[in-house]
């Protein structure tokens, strides 16, 4: 048989296939926060001696003012992960207490800001609640949020918010990325967290 007969053959055979069931999804589960009597017997303070050995990178999350009476929002964020490719996500945890977050959430925007080895001390600015944590920062307009992105930043996210869910103590806030960018030259690499120390890549 050559291959005209061999085409012929497979396109007789899927049409006299029988066309699938759909398949239903699964129902999606109850939102809800864990409660006291549901809790592991588990210390604080030996959760994040543990979870501490897992290094993460550092960055900046921010946002454009709300409304014209606003400023500009940011908070330092080890939570960040990107999420899929297919469409464009990425995600951050913010704890629900977070008086920066519903500013975020207003604005509807944020840009992510990947921080370098040598900004520890930036960092250490934006983990300060109530300060004017822009004061002497340079940065300029992420192109289509314009959210503040960082000078210096190794790398920046432009997204808008996507979708937020319910994790505990935390909030899981997912982005729909619409632009991003990393610097051409990184010879120090990024800036890490580890062991509740500020730290960066050892390179041979």
């Amino acid at each position: 048989m050559g291959q005209a007969g061999m085409a012929e053959a497979a396109v007789r055979y899927l049409r006299s296939a029988r066309t699938p069931e759909p398949v239903e999804a699964l129902p999606r589960p109850e939102l809800r926060c864990v409660a006291a009597d549901e809790r592991a017997p588990l210390d604080q303070r030996e959760f994040r001696r543990v979870v501490g050995h897992f290094a993460t990178g550092v960055t900046v999350v921010t946002a454009p003012p709300a409304t014209p009476a606003d400023s500009p929002a940011g908070f330092a964020c080890q939570s960040f992960t990107s999420l899929s490719l297919d469409p464009p996500l990425v995600a951050f945890m913010v704890g629900r207490t977070s008086t920066t977050w519903p500013r975020i959430a207003r604005a509807g925007v944020f840009c992510v800001n990947v921080l370098g080895a040598r900004q520890g001390e930036l960092c250490r600015a934006f983990a300060v609640s109530g300060a004017d944590k822009f004061a002497g920062v340079a940065y300029d307009a992420a192109p289509v949020s314009g959210s503040p992105r960082l000078a210096g930043a190794v790398a920046w996210i432009d997204c808008a918010v996507h979708a937020v869910h319910s994790g505990g103590d935390h909030l899981i806030v997912v982005g729909r990325v619409n632009a991003l960018g990393a610097a051409d030259d990184d010879p120090d690499g990024p800036l890490l967290f580890h062991r509740g120390h500020f730290t960066g890549l050892t390179h041979p």
